[in-house]
C-alpha cells in the first residue's frame, strides 16, 4: 500500500489522489491507466494517449512538457 509522502516539500495524500488504487503497490500504480488518478477521466486518459502517447501513469510522470512547466513554476519566485 501507497503511503502519504513528503514530495518537493509539499505534503501529498496518495490515497486521495489514488481511490481504488491506493491499495496496490508503487509499480502496480505507475504502470495503471492514466485514469486511475482520481480526477482524470477515461475520456481524458484517451485524449493524452492520442496527443502524447500517454498510456500509464509512468508514462505521465515522465512527460517532459510536464517537467518543464514544474521547473519553471519551481523557478517562479513572483508567486511567493
Amino acid at each position: 500500500m501507497v503511503r502519504s509522502g513528503d514530495v518537493l516539500g509539499a505534503r501529498v495524500r496518495l490515497a486521495r489522489a489514488l481511490g481504488a488504487w491506493a491499495d496496490k503497490s508503487l509499480p502496480e500504480i505507475l504502470a495503471a491507466p492514466v485514469d486511475a488518478l482520481k480526477g482524470v477521466s477515461e475520456r481524458q486518459g484517451d485524449l493524452l494517449k492520442e496527443a502524447f502517447g500517454i498510456k500509464t501513469a509512468a508514462d505521465l510522470a515522465d512527460l517532459r512538457y510536464a517537467r518543464w512547466a514544474q521547473a519553471l513554476a519551481a523557478l517562479d519566485t513572483s508567486a511567493k
